[in-house]
């Protein structure tokens, strides 16, 4: 998970400092001296944590924090103030043309996942009303038009291809006007990478800004880089100016230096971050959410507006009639099990829950809970549609049947009989914001 290591270190700085009626400048020296060490292991770059650190001791010195009445909350407010203003402060949104057609240029060296992250970006832009079109401006690597045009299949957004040009700037000039005739208001225009910063790429690229001029310039490095990323940013910036940044495998990154370091280093602010395989596995970055999650505060607002996006609403009101004539059946069960799914499994969603500290995810069998997923679609659907409806009717005979077409035990389907039945109880009782039994029901679930 994306900062898991910095996290737990950062969380074990404060430990100590937790519930203390009185907080010595030793104690904050250790506490501080931990948090330095904990960000230097996580990769951030040396300047950035010496500055960080220097601003902390002296806001939390300077304004009488140690003698308050809450020294431990008030030290971790300021380092959460000054992780988010690290990011960039508020979160940075993405610069449309007044016109109303705007064209935005992707750019990074090979293998971040910039032809991914096109495909991603325009998942991204049709949700929130955008009716974009690729144009493959990759004319070197092998199969990169091909991949572009996979891609635009894939989340259902046109591709402008010219595979007989070999003018790069030509192509795109034409899939700005094929974009506009065909009523596309947003053209992201995914160009060629290099293994590394040449002038032969970077002239390339000047001359399609010179002439396609895009509103929007952003880098797609790779988190996993860590300051090799920062760097490459540097490069890119100084030579060419990009707007913002793109960090592709967040969810691999669990040190995160290169997120914590990009923006005071470059000055640019990190506009997504790709956290998964799938194309909606692109979220807006907001420096906030990130120093709470990194802190563990959760980040609840995250958590929602993933909801609403994986959450189909007709499906929602339907399945809370069901649970009001209590007609949960085991269709009901299957597709919440999909919800989760969809918001990109229980790992991504324990990491967005307030109050599960860092060494408690990890205590959290994460893979165990993908497999149970998986097996449990495999029972449900070798059970008959009547089955399903009604759950009662599944003797012993059906139990045998169904562990046989499924391939799992008669034991495996008895128990998911009772999770079942479980979040049957857990829905009603869910109803009811004062009950106190549906925690211990999720955890008896094993989510």
């Amino acid at each position: 998970m994306a900062f898991e290591g910095l996290s737990e270190k950062l969380q074990s700085a404060f430990k100590d400092l937790k519930g203390q009626g009185i907080v010595t400048e030793k104690d904050f020296d250790n506490a501080m001296r931990a948090v330095k060490m904990a960000l230097l292991e996580a990769d951030v770059n040396f300047k950035v944590v010496k500055d960080f650190v220097a601003t902390i001791k002296d806001k939390a010195l300077g304004a009488g924090v140690l003698k308050s009445l809450t020294p431990d909350q008030m030290v971790v407010k300021i380092v959460k103030d000054e992780l988010v203003e690290m990011m960039g402060g508020a979160g940075s949104k993405l610069t449309y043309s007044p016109s109303g057609f705007t064209v935005i240029m992707l750019v990074g060296l090979q293998g971040t996942g910039k032809t991914t992250t096109a495909g991603k970006l325009a998942s991204y832009l049709k949700q929130t009303g955008k009716h974009p079109m690729l144009a493959a401006c990759d004319i070197y690597r092998p199969a990169a038009i091909d991949q572009l045009e996979i891609v635009g299949k894939a989340v259902n957004t046109p591709v402008y291809v010219d595979r007989d040009s070999r003018d790069v700037v030509k192509i795109a000039q034409d899939a700005v006007r094929e974009a506009q005739r065909k009523g596309c208001n947003v053209l992201i225009v995914d160009t060629a990478g290099r293994l590394q910063i040449d002038e032969q790429l970077m002239d390339e690229l000047k001359r399609l800004k010179k002439e396609v001029k895009p509103h929007e310039i952003l880098l797609v490095v790779d988190a996993l880089t860590g300051q090799d990323a920062v760097n490459i940013a540097n490069g890119f910036n100084d030579a060419l100016g990009v707007d913002g940044i793109i960090m592709t495998k967040m969810d691999g990154d669990s040190r995160g230096g290169a997120a914590l370091s990009v923006k005071a280093v470059t000055g640019k602010p990190i506009k997504f971050m790709g956290t998964g395989e799938k194309y909606n596995a692109l979220e807006p970055f907001h420096p906030d959410r990130i120093a709470s999650r990194i802190l563990g505060m959760g980040d609840i607002m995250s958590l929602i507006e993933q909801a609403e996006n994986a959450f189909d609403e007709e499906e929602t009101r339907q399945l809370e009639e069901k649970i009001r004539r209590n007609k949960f059946d085991l269709d009901d069960f299957l597709n919440q099990m999909r919800q989760i799914n969809k918001l990109g499994g229980l790992g991504k969603i324990v990491d967005m829950i307030p109050g599960i500290s860092a060494a408690d995810k990890k205590s959290i069998d994460l893979e165990k809970g993908r497999t149970e997923l998986r097996k449990m679609e495999a029972i449900i659907l070798s059970m008959t549609p009547e089955e399903r409806r009604r759950p009662n009717i599944l003797n012993a005979s059906r139990r045998k049947r169904i562990a046989a077409g499924s391939g799992q035990t008669v034991q495996s389907v008895n128990q998911l009989i009772k999770k079942y039945e479980e979040m049957k109880k857990m829905t009603k009782i869910m109803a009811n914001p004062n009950s106190k039994k549906a925690r211990g029901m999720l955890r008896n679930l094993g989510l």
